[in-house]
């Protein structure tokens, strides 16, 4: 629509003109977006990918993608706190995971509360590793059950503050299952 307006009104002020550019250039990036995460969840249905398992220092990861989320964590005045024990690690795929805990965690800082502290935990038991996120914010009890499911959005007033595709958490979900 604001590429249309730019193509019918030649005489447009410049002012005007740099806005809808901006806008039209913000949609643009937000359905790239939309469409890469669509393609990702599609793909990782279609194809049964081999895991290529390692040795994953879970503490290391956690810690390397807190630091990589640093300046969305920064501009809300949010905090990851790693409480996994130094010594825990995993077998496990280290990218996949990585893809799981970054989606968690971006989830995290786009609907906590402002000024927040995220919280990362890790325990063994005899044959499992729990993890655990927590935070600030609040799911209606009877949204608990499809949060991970694709496209899933609680309201519409988050969908234009957080930009998200609602895809994230259901990637993860998917790469864990």
């Amino acid at each position: 629509g604001y590429l249309s307006l730019l193509d019918e009104t030649p005489d447009m002020p410049d002012e005007e003109k740099a806005k809808y550019i901006h806008t039209a250039w913000e949609k643009a990036n937000r359905l790239r977006t939309l469409v890469n995460e669509f393609f990702e969840i599609t793909r990782s249905h279609s194809e049964a990918l081999p895991l290529q398992k390692t040795k994953v220092d879970l503490y290391y990861m956690i810690a390397q993608i807190s630091d990589e989320l640093y300046p969305q964590l920064n501009a809300c005045g949010k905090i990851i706190e790693n409480h996994v024990d130094e010594d825990i690690s995993v077998y496990g795929d280290s990218d996949k995971l990585a893809r799981v805990f970054n989606n968690i965690l971006k989830n995290a800082i786009s609907y906590s509360e402002e000024n927040s502290v995220i919280k990362v935990s890790a325990r063994e038991l005899s044959e499992w590793t729990v993890i655990q996120f927590e935070n600030d914010g609040e799911i209606p009890e009877d949204k608990l059950n499809v949060i991970f499911d694709k496209f899933c959005r609680l309201s519409n007033a988050r969908l234009s503050e957080t930009g998200g595709s609602g895809l994230g958490l259901a990637i993860a979900k998917n790469i864990i299952v």
